[in-house]
């Protein structure tokens, strides 16, 4: 291939991965090639590329970026994947696949994260990482746990009171109708006999 044509090659691979800062890369060397396209297609509807490259161009591709470290001591042909909504996603999505009947040839070979490079048990690792989503569940829980605490603390004691003046005052109406009844009973009771 000629200087050239690699130099293009080079370009159109930097550009692909312009702006990102995580990246997983992965061995697909022995899918069938209907698996492969299953795969693919399955990558693509959570919006996670795949990019299958040669070691030698992925480093050119990425020197001097967050994503090299995931191609220094590469020895395979290799295939990249990124996108999706976080690292802790695309690790998860991949792990999964992965352990899937059919794709046993798929392997996490490791990656970049943050532009650091991180190993195939490590990616294992990441999978297991409460997600983007998750994160932010567990955060909004943490920051309206001590509001909520106090809301009940401070309406608990002025239920219990409510609930003794709603009491107080139906035992107040009661005796007063008893009263009444009796009063009725007593003035109802002379005109009978009479």
């Amino acid at each position: 291939m000629s200087k050239y044509v690699k130099n293009l090659l080079t370009d159109q691979v930097r550009q692909e991965l312009s702006g990102v800062s995580d990246c997983l890369v992965i061995s697909i060397a022995g899918l069938p090639a209907n698996t492969n396209w299953s795969l693919r297609n399955r990558l693509r509807e959570k919006k996670i590329n795949l990019r299958v490259i040669k070691n030698s161009l992925a480093r050119r591709a990425t020197e001097g970026t967050a994503l090299a470290p995931a191609f220094t001591g590469l020895a395979q042909e290799a295939a990249v994947v990124w996108g999706g909504e976080d690292i802790v996603s695309l690790a998860k999505e991949i792990v999964a696949i992965a352990k899937e009947k059919g794709f046993e040839k798929l392997l996490t070979r490791g990656g970049a994260m943050e532009g650091a490079p991180i190993s195939a048990d490590q990616v294992e690792e990441v999978s297991k990482w409460p997600s983007r989503g998750e994160q932010l569940s567990i955060l909004v829980g943490q920051i309206l746990s001590p509001g909520a605490k106090l809301s009940g603390q401070l309406l608990g004691p002025g239920g219990m009171l409510a609930s003794q003046i709603k009491k107080k005052s139906e035992a107040e109406e009661g005796a007063e109708g008893d009263a009444a009844a009796e009063g009725a009973a007593a003035e109802g009771a002379p005109a009978e006999g009479g």
